[in-house]
């Protein structure tokens, strides 16, 4: 894992983990979504335990991992949304909205939500954070399992 961090010994075997995939972006999204996928399968989730749910775009991430936390009891929700600055104001509402939809969510539910959002200033930086080995949906995975199961107890 990048950045010096290490996810040894996390367990989730008996945790449900739902993620939660902005179609918008998809070259990206899926990419990560796939990431998620491979490090919750190394951490023992069980594939039945694993809900993913599709959403339009990224605002739309923050409603779709509410609705999986009340309505499928997940013990972690990963949200993933891939946000690319353009010549608009648009990046920065959408960005700011999600990050402050994402925090009041897990705070407001005592159920971690794990900022799976790519807010990238070009599409080379979304390629490079998303697609081969630098794929951020691996270490989000990890941490889904590790804040589940620190949550559990």
């Amino acid at each position: 894992m990048g950045k010096g961090i290490s996810f040894e010994g996390v367990n989730g075997t008996g945790l449900r983990i739902g993620i939660v995939v902005a179609r918008w972006n998809s070259e990206y999204t899926y990419a990560i979504r796939d990431g998620v996928l491979e490090a919750l399968k190394e951490c023992g989730v069980a594939a039945e335990d694993t809900i993913v749910q599709e959403v339009p775009g990224a605002y739309e991430v923050v409603l779709g991992g509410k609705y999986l936390i009340e309505s499928k009891k997940v013990d972690a929700v990963v949200c993933i949304g891939t946000l690319i600055k353009g010549e608009t104001l648009h990046f920065e509402y959408i960005s700011e909205a999600v990050t402050q939809g994402l925090m009041r969510l897990q705070l407001d539910t005592n159920i971690p939500v794990i900022y799976g959002v790519l807010n990238t200033a070009t599409e080379e930086q979304a390629h490079s954070r998303s697609v081969g080995e630098h794929n951020h949906g691996r270490g989000w995975g990890f941490s889904a399992v590790e804040m589940a199961s620190m949550m559990k107890g």
